[in-house]
């Protein structure tokens, strides 16, 4: 593959932009926002997002859509998920039949609870449905665009995809797995997302390890048994975009929803939290959309639920840290 386009100049758009261009592939970056793409070029470097790393002259920065995606072979796609759909409509007229579709958004469209890969298939033509594929697990854009050693998952319905997804973005410092269970890979990237605010909380009332790895394997649970009901496989959730993404998210200082956890337990509003962001945290949205999406089938999700409360109903967290510990007491095995 000789030449790849990227939509969405934020930290992951550019870190993966930067990690194909270290590979040599030509690489076309689009972005949005013109007071970025010239901050870009006038620099060299993302300083809005990914300050202070390089892109190699592999990468090439673009305004116009058509002019991006035109001769790419591939296109990532970097959006938050509350505008992806709209990113699809823009370029469905403008895509050729032989591109190659890849999500790079770890999240749930609010309202309709869809993964990307399925917003994908109504707005795509049926012939691009065998075309798509989605990239998740434990990536930060810091660490991958500095080339610490990473491992990622590589899914799709057409396993050949996924494996020459995988061959391209492969390297020494970045391993891809492949696998065709895209439900499972789509999901647990996004509700991570969720167990990472609550493990935030957690930390910021000074609680220790032992409440770290009841929140993340309890939270695995709870991720898990959505995704089985939904049409996952289980033992996706074991790998690099269950358990992998979910101890990266809920442990790292990057992680950007754990850092909206630790405003909360300090008691500052969601509105507080989200004005001194620059960059969106998925899991404010998605917590919504995973509790919808729990209801609807019927699923126990405990620590989701108590996220849900403190993000939108006004719970004190400490509250919702007591009602969680003073549940009904139940088999590990059998219930939540």
């Amino acid at each position: 593959m000789k030449k790849v386009c990227i939509l969405g100049g934020g930290s992951w758009g550019s870190a993966m932009a930067i990690h194909l261009g270290k590979l040599q592939v030509d690489t076309h970056l689009w972005i949005r926002e013109k007071e970025i793409y010239e901050e870009i070029l006038r620099t060299g470097e993302n300083k809005t997002f990914l300050p202070e790393v390089l892109y190699p002259s592999c990468v090439s920065f673009f305004l116009d859509l058509k002019e991006a995606i035109q001769e790419a072979e591939a296109v990532f796609i970097a959006v938050p998920s509350r505008f992806c759909r709209k990113m699809y409509t823009e370029i469905a007229p403008i895509l050729n039949p032989e591109q190659s579709i890849v999500s790079l958004t770890k999240g749930i469209e609010e309202g309709t609870l869809k993964r990307m890969s399925e917003v994908m298939t109504e707005v795509f033509p049926p012939s691009f449905h065998s075309r798509i594929a989605v990239l998740s697990g434990p990536s930060f854009a810091r660490e991958v665009a500095e080339s610490h050693p990473t491992a990622v998952v590589i899914s799709s319905r057409n396993l050949e995809l996924a494996k020459k997804m995988q061959a391209l973005i492969s390297s020494m410092y970045f391993r891809a797995y492949s696998s065709d269970d895209i439900i499972g890979v789509e999901l647990a990237g996004a509700c991570k997302n969720v167990i990472a605010i609550a493990t935030g909380i957690s930390d910021s009332f000074g609680f220790g390890s032992n409440s770290m790895a009841g929140l993340v394997t309890r939270g695995l649970t709870e991720m898990t048994r959505l995704g089985v009901s939904l049409g996952a496989r289980q033992e996706t959730y074991a790998g690099l975009a269950g358990i992998g993404d979910l101890v990266l998210t809920c442990t790292g200082k990057l992680s950007r929803n754990r850092y909206v956890g630790i405003e909360l337990g300090k008691g500052k509003s969601l509105d507080e939290i989200i004005a001194g962001m620059k960059m969106i945290a998925e899991g404010i949205t998605t917590t919504q959309s995973v509790r919808q999406l729990a209801q609807r089938e019927r699923v126990d999700m405990p620590i989701c639920e108590q996220v849900f409360s403190v993000l939108y109903q006004g719970k004190s967290p400490k509250v919702a840290f007591r009602d969680l510990m003073s549940r009904q007491l139940k088999d590990e095995y059998k219930t939540s």
